[in-house]
Formats: C-alpha cells, sequence, structure tokens
C-alpha cells in the first residue's frame, strides 16, 4: 500500500512539473503586450560567458507596447542588442545610450492565428506528457509484488483522476493565453 502512495506521489511530482513546463512555454509566447517574460532564455555575452539577460540588466515595461532594458553595465548595451536580434522574436532592439528600448508591434490577425496554434501545439505536448506519465505509473502500480489486484485497480483509479485534473488545468492555461493573443 505504502508503494502505490509513493507512486502516486511521484506521479503528481512529474505532472506538476509537466504542467510548470506548459505554462513557462507560454510565458514566451507573445500575446502583443510587452512583458519581460517573453525575453526569458536569451542569453548575453558576459566576460565571455553566456549569461541570462535577466542577471546582467533590470526589465521594466512602462507600457503596453514597450520594454525598457536597462544593463548593470553600459558597455553591455550592444550586446544585448545583437542578441535580442538573434533570438529571432520579430522584436527590433533601438537603445538611448543608457538602455535598450524593444517597442512591441501590434498583432496581424494572421499573426493572432499563428499564436494560437502555437499554444494549442505546446498545450498538446504537455497533455501527451501527462498521458506517458500516466502509463508509466499505472505500468509500476502492475509490477508491484504482493498486492491485491483491489489496491492496484484504485491506485490506477487515482492516477486516472489526477491525469483528468491535469488536463483540464492544462485546457484552462490554453483557454486563457487564447483569449490574451486574440483581444486587440
Amino acid at each position: 500500500m505504502e508503494e502505490i502512495e509513493m507512486y502516486l506521489d511521484e506521479a503528481k511530482d512529474q505532472m506538476n512539473k509537466a504542467l510548470a513546463h506548459v505554462s513557462h512555454e507560454l510565458t514566451k509566447i507573445r500575446a502583443g503586450k510587452a512583458n519581460p517574460s517573453m525575453l526569458d532564455g536569451i542569453l548575453v555575452s558576459y566576460y565571455g560567458a553566456m549569461t541570462p539577460l535577466q542577471q546582467v540588466s533590470s526589465m521594466t515595461t512602462p507600457d503596453a507596447r514597450t520594454i525598457f532594458i536597462k544593463p548593470w553595465e553600459k558597455g553591455l548595451i550592444q550586446e544585448i542588442e545583437k542578441s535580442i536580434m538573434n533570438a529571432n522574436l520579430g522584436l527590433t532592439p533601438q537603445n538611448d545610450g543608457q538602455q535598450v528600448i524593444i517597442n512591441v508591434p501590434m498583432l496581424t490577425e494572421e499573426r493572432r492565428r499563428q499564436l494560437v496554434k502555437q499554444v494549442s501545439q505546446e498545450c498538446e505536448q504537455g497533455k501527451v506528457s501527462i498521458r506517458s506519465i500516466r502509463k508509466e505509473t499505472n505500468e509500476s502500480l502492475k509490477k508491484i509484488k504482493g498486492v491485491s489486484e483491489d489496491d492496484v485497480k484504485n491506485g490506477e483509479g487515482t492516477v486516472q483522476k489526477l491525469t483528468d485534473e491535469f488536463i483540464i488545468k492544462i485546457d484552462a492555461l490554453l483557454k486563457k493565453k487564447e483569449a490574451e493573443i486574440m483581444t486587440v
């Protein structure tokens, strides 16, 4: 019985990680509003080491269309601009000698539809991850020695409930991001 609980806890942890991953990936998909998380994953060459942008600058959004990136050292301005251009996010950085300024363009209807497709694909990958966790957990439950068939069936039922809960959470993320993208 304790072994079953252990597998169920592990499954729940893995499903939480999958949900967190989907959520994190969705923050990278821009919805037409300026958000510093759009720049997550951008690395800047800092004294020869590739360093995350957040670690070499502060980022603010004074309005819904602008991101200000103020580097800790002025010498990094060109490096930051180059990294943003190379990231191919469709953003054009500019600088005023003190900071890098990014004006986030309005999204076209066509681009909005592409982003919704991208969000759907991300969420579908999350659901696939959740289902594979369910499958692996169910296989592990069946291999436990000295446990009754009823206990295994109850464990599988609990895993299915967890799976359903997490798929509903991913669907909620999808609906929220879709609404955010389609709002003009």
